[in-house]
């Protein structure tokens, strides 16, 4: 399957009857990493969930899609723009669907070329290798 470079975000959903009409809920994090914003019109793709077959008994299992994996990876070398400052001071910059890169020792507008040196599900961490004029 091909992905769109303008992929925002990518969950798990369940629909829902509401009345006269179905509803798929956005799961709350995806508002507040800033990857979707509420009242704007997004166009929407459905994947069905992933099905296993049991070979034991022939019974059938459905299973939902695991979650997206994070878009970077250890090792991994990154040019980025630090958009934001974090709490400690450390320069945040966004990636693909919203994922967070922490920047220590940069700066709001510095693009940075870094390294990744740790990967969690939700942020990395990337250690500056060289700085943009």
């Amino acid at each position: 399957m091909e992905i769109s470079d303008q992929l925002l975000c990518l969950f798990s959903a369940d629909v829902s009857d509401d009345g006269d009409r179905y509803v798929v809920e956005v799961p709350r994090r995806e508002i507040e990493t800033g990857s979707v914003e509420p009242g704007e019109t997004y166009r929407v793709a459905l994947i069905a969930s992933e099905v296993e077959t049991s070979t034991d008994d022939d019974t059938v299992e459905e299973s939902a899609p695991s979650e997206p994996q994070p878009p970077v990876e250890t090792g991994e070398i990154r040019y980025v723009e630090i958009e934001d400052i974090g709490k400690q001071g450390d320069g945040i910059a966004r990636v693909e669907r919203g994922y967070v890169i922490i920047v220590p020792g940069a700066d709001v507008g510095e693009r940075v070329k870094v390294e990744v040196t740790e990967v969690k599900s939700n942020f990395a961490v990337g250690e500056i290798i060289d700085e943009e004029v």
